[in-house]
């Protein structure tokens, strides 16, 4: 019930003084705010569990209609050394990795270098489903239905300096929940923490997502929770995972594989079925699910069948000698 006073039946000594009444307003504003942050904390936390849905996914854009590869393969057979060198391995040592809670690091040549939390980072982004290829070095492949949102709004978001060329992104380094960072049978015998880099104007491409789900539901750790990369027109090497620092630089970013045997992992890293690996062809590949005895390869297609929308970037450059 209110009681409605009129002005004349208000004692002066009752009046809040303006000041007060200004500093209440903004306080009340600062709470508000605060609680939306607290929304979004709580919120991350609920869908930071492997098998959580995510809702109201939008569609993005160049997904392809082909068939899906069945979740069970996705998420049992993939590459994540820092879990182990078999492919078997991720799914069998991941499982308790702990993604919450979890920062990243935006630095380098910006203009706003910051420290984000995961629900800070995604706060402002709209989630959406992308049907993906993904082709891996060994002549195997998937179609992944990728939930993620466009690297370029980070980038964006960072504000890049005129002197930012390429960007590098590093992975977490944490030998005690990671056993294949520790020296021993699980060991790749890398240098990490694992560094992978794109030229800006790959990055900016809309094609390029941070993906923090699959299948509608969150990552599991077996493919790189909580946040990871996904560059379909690339090898699936290019895909870091457990992303914890993204940096924007001048200067080309040795990468990991590159360091370890360049002349097998070139950092370009485009899908090429003209140019062979070392150790075996990539004119043909076969689509994880499919890969019975007798399922016949198919035809690598030159940057993953993503030619239309990507081959403009490296217009004028020897894709033998930069691969």
């Amino acid at each position: 019930m209110f009681i409605i006073r009129k002005p004349t039946d208000i004692k002066s000594s009752e009046i809040t003084p303006k000041d007060v009444y200004l500093n209440r307003r903004q306080f009340m504003r600062e709470l508000a705010a605060v609680a939306a942050v607290g929304v979004a904390a709580a919120l991350w936390p609920e869908v930071s569990r492997a098998g959580q849905k995510f809702h109201n996914l939008r569609k993005g854009p160049f997904a392809t209609d082909e068939k899906l590869t069945p979740f069970a393969d996705v998420t049992s057979y993939n590459n994540f050394y820092e879990f182990g060198t078999d492919k078997r391995d991720p799914s069998q040592h991941a499982q308790n990795f702990r993604t919450f809670p979890w920062s990243v690091a935006i630095e380098g040549e910006v203009e706003k270098p910051a420290v984000y939390q995961m629900e800070d980072l995604l706060k402002h982004q709209t989630l959406e489903e992308r049907i993906y290829r993904l082709r891996c070095v060994e002549a195997w492949s998937m179609v992944v239905p990728w939930v993620g949102f466009p690297l370029r709004d980070v980038i964006k978001r960072a504000q890049p300096t005129s002197r930012a060329k390429f960007v590098e992104f590093t992975t977490l380094h944490d030998p005690a929940q990671m056993p294949g960072q520790r020296p021993g049978l699980l060991g790749a015998g890398l240098d990490w923490p694992y560094v992978e880099g794109l030229r800006m104007d790959e990055a900016m491409h809309p094609l390029a997502i941070l993906a923090v789900g699959l299948y509608g539901e969150v990552l599991p750790n077996q493919n790189g929770a909580p946040l990871r990369l996904v560059v379909p027109w690339k090898y699936g090497f290019k895909s870091i995972k457990s992303i914890v620092k993204i940096r924007l630089v001048e200067k080309q970013p040795p990468t990991t594989w590159g360091k370890a045997n360049a002349r097998e992992y070139g950092f370009y890293s485009n899908v090429n079925p003209a140019v062979d690996h070392p150790r075996w062809s990539q004119a043909s590949e076969r689509r994880l699910g499919e890969d019975t005895l007798f399922s016949p390869k198919r035809k690598t297609l030159p940057f993953n069948g993503y030619a239309e929308q990507v081959a403009s970037l490296y217009a004028g450059m020897d894709l033998r000698k930069f691969f």
